[in-house]
C-alpha cells in the first residue's frame, strides 16, 4: 500500500478512499455535503473553544485532530518527521486568516467544494471557478518569483506541539469539562444546527487518522494538484482531485444522498457571484501558503510550524467571521462579509506583490 501511494497513481487512490470515507461521514451523521471540510470543522472547533459564539456550529470535530495524528504517525514511522519553520509567520497566519474568511463567504474549504458537487450543489461550480482562478492568480506570482522564505530546520521537541494540541482537543472532546456555577464552557456544544450533526466520535477520529496517513504518504493536496497542472502540466495531484469527486458521487449515489440542483442545498446559498470571489480569495492566499487546508494539517503533524501558524489564522479567521458577521449562511452572504472578501483581496494581492522577486 505505501508503493502504491508514493507512486504516480498514489494521489489518485487516495482520492478515491477519502471521496468514499466522506460521504461515509455524511451517512453516519456529519451535515450534508460536509463529510469533511477543514474549513467549517476548524469553525467549529472555534466556537466549541468559546472564540466566538454562534450556537449552530460548536463542535470539537475529531476528524481534524485524526488529520494531525495520522500524518505525525505516517511521518515517523516513514522518517519525514522534519520539524521546521520560522518563514514569515505573521504573513502566514494572515493568509490563513483571509483564507478562512474567503471559506465562510463561500461555506467551505476546496474540499467541501468539490464534495458539494459530487453531492449534486450546483453552487460548487461558481466556488470551483473561483478556486481555480485564485490559484492561477497565485501562480502568475510564482512566476515572478513570490517566495515567503525557506524554513529552517527546528529543534525536534518543535514539532510536538500541534500532535499534543490534538490531543488536547480530544480529551476536552470527551471529558466535557464544566466550569462556574453557570455549568457552561469552557467547552461548547451546538444543540441543534450543522454543529449538532456528527457522525460517532471513534468513527470521525478513525476516519481522521486514515486520512491523515493517506494524504500524508500520497501529498494528496487540492490546490497543488490546480498549482502544478497550471504551472508545469502535471496532472499527477489533479488525478487525486479527480478520483476523490467520481467517488465521492458514486457513494453519495449509492447511499441516497446524491440530490441535484441549485436551491436547497445543505449549507449553501445562491449568491453566485460572492461563491465565486470567496473562493478567489482563498485559492490566492492557499496557493501563497503553499497548500490547501487539508496539506497544511497534514503538514502541521509532519512538523512544519509554518503550517501550523497559517492553522492557527484559520482558526481565529472563523472566530472574527462569525464574531463580525462576516460568515455567509443559507441566507446569503453576511452582513460584511462583502467588504471583508474585498479587503482580504487587497491583502493577499499586496503580499503577492511585496514578496515577489521579479525576474524580468
Amino acid at each position: 500500500m505505501n508503493r502504491l501511494l508514493m507512486s504516480k497513481n498514489g494521489p489518485a487512490l487516495a482520492g478515491t478512499i477519502i471521496g468514499i470515507i466522506a460521504a461515509l461521514l455524511v451517512k453516519f451523521g456529519n451535515p450534508g455535503n460536509m463529510g469533511v471540510c477543514v474549513a467549517c470543522f476548524t469553525r467549529d472547533v472555534a466556537g466549541a473553544l468559546g472564540l466566538h459564539r454562534a450556537g449552530v456550529v460548536q463542535y470539537l470535530r475529531p476528524e481534524l485532530a485524526g488529520f494531525i495524528l495520522g500524518s505525525f504517525v505516517s511521518a515517523l514511522l516513514y522518517r519525514e518527521y522534519r520539524p521546521r519553520g520560522g518563514s514569515s509567520p505573521m504573513i502566514r497566519f494572515g493568509l490563513g486568516f483571509f483564507a478562512m474568511l474567503g471559506a465562510l463567504v463561500f461555506l467551505g474549504c476546496p474540499w467541501r467544494a468539490y464534495l458539494r458537487l459530487a453531492g449534486g450543489d450546483y453552487n460548487a461550480f461558481a466556488g470551483i471557478a473561483g478556486l481555480a482562478t485564485g490559484i492561477a492568480i497565485g501562480v502568475i506570482f510564482l512566476y515572478r518569483g513570490f517566495s515567503l522564505g525557506a524554513a529552517r530546520q527546528n529543534p525536534k521537541a518543535s514539532g510536538y506541539f500541534m500532535p499534543l494540541l490534538a490531543i488536547a482537543l480530544l480529551a476536552l472532546l470527551i471529558i466535557k469539562p464544566i466550569f462556574g456555577a453557570e455549568g457552561t464552557g469552557p467547552v461548547f456544544f451546538s444543540v441543534k444546527g450543522p454543529g449538532s450533526m456528527h457522525a460517532p466520535i471513534l468513527i470521525s477520529l478513525g476516519a481522521g487518522l486514515l486520512v491523515g496517513w493517506l494524504a500524508q504518504r500520497s501529498r494528496f493536496c487540492t490546490v497543488g494538484a490546480i498549482r502544478d497542472l497550471i504551472m508545469l502540466k502535471d496532472t499527477h495531484l489533479f488525478k487525486g482531485i479527480v478520483c476523490f469527486i467520481v467517488a465521492a458521487f458514486l457513494a453519495n449515489v449509492a447511499l441516497g444522498q446524491f440530490h441535484a440542483g441549485f436551491e436547497k442545498q445543505p449549507v449553501a446559498h445562491t449568491m453566485q457571484l460572492w461563491n465565486f470571489l470567496g473562493m478567489v480569495l482563498s485559492g490566492l492566499a492557499f496557493t501563497l501558503a503553499g497548500g490547501c487546508p487539508g496539506r497544511m494539517f497534514i503538514m502541521s503533524g509532519e512538523g512544519d510550524s509554518d503550517a501550523g501558524v497559517f492553522i492557527m489564522g484559520m482558526l481565529v479567521g472563523a472566530a472574527f467571521a462569525h464574531n463580525f458577521s462576516l460568515a455567509s449562511s443559507g441566507a446569503g452572504v453576511g452582513a460584511y462579509g462583502i467588504p471583508a472578501t474585498i479587503t482580504g483581496l487587497v491583502f493577499c494581492l499586496a503580499v503577492g506583490t511585496l514578496f515577489m522577486n521579479r525576474v524580468d
